[in-house]
């Protein structure tokens, strides 16, 4: 029990010590939007159609028949 209460109390404070220091060490939110603004995303009209094969998935609603 002593032990469960010590490794709890640890990563209690570990994980205050992050959360009370993340804005210092995670980048800015102006640089995250300029950074997704600069990737390079393909816009769903531009991609390629493709094209399925086989057939269509249906769901078996009753377990007893195949």
């Amino acid at each position: 029990m002593f032990l469960l209460a010590t490794v709890t109390l640890c990563c209690g404070a570990a994980a205050c010590t992050l959360t009370l220091l993340e804005p210092v060490l995670g980048p800015r939110p102006e640089r995250l939007v300029a950074e997704r603004a600069m990737t390079d995303v393909p816009r769903t009209s531009d991609l390629t159609p493709v094209r399925m094969v086989g057939a269509p998935f249906e769901p078996n609603v009753n377990p007893r028949q195949r």
